[in-house]
């Protein structure tokens, strides 16, 4: 292996898109570039237009995505000093599921003038819940007709998905769905723009699009019954699917010339971003649980049976490392809740001492909460304010206090929000273990590791060690050795997962161990976190959606 070649990761998240370049043979990270998207997530109203969305709407501009691209690249070939001839390969994650409709060569639709002003057009993001009664229609008759497929996603699918979205647009805009002639995910787009042909990621496909190796996408038959016309979407879908770590091609001399690297440079096919930074925190056998925390919470989860449980987004072979059925599970707000509670609930006088304390109101609100005897505040909060992705899959459930008195300071509330995204992993924990896959330790990683209090809290109420990953970039480190995997021996990368993870990945940095005491103290709590849990999720549903 030569000492001074590398990969880079190209990491698409909610908000930006970073550059991770590693050196292949040691695994130092060379240089790392991100770029903010121009219009971030659109909720209000297209961009350059007056045309505002409804609810529950979430849209991006895929130039945003090509324009960071470009300047990423660039800066991380700057700043490392990383000559384009010693990058081997390109590995892609992009945060699912990000759907948009195209046409035969790729063009977005929203990019043409005739559908810029069109909501149905452009990218509908991850956070887009306005497809919900679609998911529904989709879980009911797949579950009258008992549908194979279901038992693979808990019994259920997410409205997040390609097929709900694909069915609104049906639905909602006839004329766009006509005109598509592809959707496809962002992750595999971007691979098609780099190297100029279509390929599918088994990983995204797997998971987003309800398809098996072995029995290909939900068939016409099944999509008939929810609309005689809506079988055309199988006509629109990739037909070549491709394991994480293939080479999907090379780049394209116009795409070379852009990014200032050279024509052909593998590029390896898409993961999505939570699945890459399994390889990132240096996982790849089972016993282990996954934890990407930032904005949301994806879990993923390796092993070598296929067994079926309620919550899991999905069980896909060779969807996450070559060799192991990848289980995936996820909580749709996490980090997206405390960003609420420090806008919306804390009083002027907070702001001031903060600013008095030179730190930040998040800051404040950890110190206060970190300072709180375990179990003191008598709050149970229910992590639903974007509702709830697993175990429930209804993205109509909202959040609950109970609890509230005239003594209850934002601290208190903000302790029992953490504390309720932890019983929502728990609850994911318990799902998989009832059906048999052994969950010894926790790994995390994401923008939330930094926060000691979180961390503590779930390992507390989880009853298990997490390591948290040593590189601050595990998911773009995944997708590097993801583009190292893809160039192949004869390109002079890697020619399996784990080898590249073992020479690419170092051990993790710290651990958080249980503090027993507080174990038994949040088993109590998670009664009745659990039985406010089945009342509003399970047996009571309509009360959140009717409000």
């Amino acid at each position: 292996m030569k000492s001074n070649y590398y990969a880079l990761g190209l990491d698409f998240g909610t908000k930006s898109v970073r550059c991770l370049a590693v050196n292949i043979a040691s695994g130092e990270e060379r240089a790392v570039a991100v770029s903010e998207y121009l219009d971030g997530v659109i909720t209000d109203k297209l961009p350059g237009t007056s045309i505002t969305l409804d609810r529950d709407w979430a849209l991006q501009n895929p130039q945003n995505w090509l324009d960071s691209l470009n300047k990423v690249v660039h800066q991380v070939l700057k700043d490392g000093k990383i000559k384009p001839e010693t990058v081997v390969g390109i590995g892609i994650s992009f945060t699912a599921s990000t759907i948009l409709p195209t046409t035969d060569d790729g063009i977005p639709l929203c990019a043409l003038p005739k559908w810029s002003c069109e909501p149905h057009a452009w990218p509908k993001l991850w956070k887009h819940h306005a497809a919900q009664s679609d998911a529904d229609l989709i879980n009911n008759i797949a579950r009258q007709e008992s549908e194979p497929w279901l038992k693979r996603y808990g019994g259920l699918i997410s409205s997040e998905w390609l097929f709900p979205k694909a069915l609104q647009v049906f639905r909602e805009s006839r004329e766009c769905f006509n005109s598509a002639k592809r959707f496809i995910e962002a992750g595999d787009w971007i691979v098609w723009k780099l190297v100029g042909c279509e390929t599918r990621s088994a990983c995204q496909a797997g998971y987003k699009a309800l398809w098996n190796n072995i029995s290909g996408y939900p068939s016409n038959l099944f999509l008939e019954k929810l609309n005689n016309e809506f079988s055309q979407l199988n006509n629109k879908l990739g037909k070549e699917v491709y394991p994480v770590g293939t080479c999907s091609g090379g780049l394209t001399i116009e795409m070379a010339s852009r990014l200032k690297l050279l024509p052909g440079t593998p590029v390896g096919t898409a993961i999505i971003d939570a699945h890459s930074a399994v390889a990132g925190v240096g996982v790849a056998d089972p016993g282990k649980m996954i934890m990407v925390m930032g904005t949301s919470t994806c879990h993923m989860v390796l092993d070598q049976k296929e067994v079926f449980t309620e919550g899991v987004a999905g069980v896909v072979r060779d969807g996450i490392i070559p060799g192991y059925y990848g289980y995936e599970s996820g909580q749709s707000a996490v980090g997206d809740i405390f960003s609420w509670i420090t806008e919306y609930g804390v009083p002027k006088s907070y702001h001031n001492e903060a600013k008095k304390s030179g730190v930040s109101l998040h800051e404040l609100l950890i110190n206060k909460a970190t300072s709180q005897k375990t179990g003191s505040h008598g709050i149970v909060a229910l992590d639903w304010l974007n509702g709830n992705r697993s175990v429930l899959m209804n993205s109509d459930l909202k959040g609950v206090l109970v609890g509230l008195t005239l003594k209850t300071k934002p601290e208190d509330i903000y302790r029992a929000l953490v504390e309720a995204t932890a019983f929502g992993t728990r609850i994911i924990i318990e799902a998989y273990e009832e059906n048999g896959l052994n969950i010894d330790e926790l790994y995390t990683c994401g923008s939330l590791v930094n926060n000691p209090l979180i961390m503590q809290i779930y390992s507390d109420v989880t009853g298990r060690p997490i390591k948290v990953a040593s590189s601050s970039q595990a998911t773009a480190l995944g997708a590097a050795i993801l583009g190292s995997v893809a160039a192949g021996p004869e390109y002079g990368g890697y020619g399996s997962y784990a080898e590249a993870i073992k020479k690419m990945t170092v051990p993790a940095k710290k651990t958080y161990k249980p503090n027993r005491e507080n174990l038994e103290i949040y088993n109590k709590i998670f009664v009745d976190y659990k039985l406010l849990h089945d009342f509003f999720g399970r047996d009571n549903p309509s009360i959140m959606k009717n409000l």
